[in-house]
């Protein structure tokens, strides 16, 4: 039954996909989940600035810091394709931030080794990568969400 309500929605925002069972709700608290932990990615790199961590590495914390801010802020505000677009590029955000401290505890990255024992890394390992799993459920369900008319090819309706 869910699936022919899908296809034939009444228009109405309030009652289409599904939102009569909490659909309409639910990609709203993912979004907040997504960006709670880009805040908290942000937060943990700014706090690594404010106490100690400098030079080309301390330039590169404040800048995640406030990329995720920005971000952040897209996920909450934005809808549609422009949510979409802030959703997909959270992830890959949050994905190359985890990627980096991978790196930089495995093999080095720009000079730099990092040790578990440093302040904030499990933590930030932990942060990161449930936020990569939310900000992926966050697109997925922003992906689904999305209106008939965003889901048409461009070159349709062409003679």
């Amino acid at each position: 039954m869910a699936t022919k309500s899908e296809g034939m929605g009444s228009g109405d925002p309030a009652t289409a996909g599904g939102a009569g069972h909490g659909g309409q709700r639910s990609p709203i608290v993912w979004q907040a989940l997504s960006a709670l932990l880009l805040l908290a990615m942000g937060g943990i790199h700014l706090d690594l600035v404010v106490n100690g961590v400098g030079g080309v590495l301390g330039v590169l914390f404040v800048l995640n810091a406030v990329g995720a801010l920005v971000l952040a802020i897209a996920i909450v505000v934005l809808r549609r394709r422009p949510l979409l677009v802030a959703s997909v590029l959270s992830v890959l955000f949050m994905v190359g931030t985890l990627l980096a401290l991978v790196l930089a505890l495995t093999i080095g990255l720009f000079g730099i080794r990092e040790t578990l024992d440093f302040p904030l890394v499990s933590t930030t390992l932990v942060v990161e990568s449930i936020g990569t799993i939310v900000l992926m459920v966050t697109t997925a369900l922003v992906f689904r969400r999305r209106s008939p008319s965003d889901r048409q090819p461009p070159s349709e309706g062409r003679s």
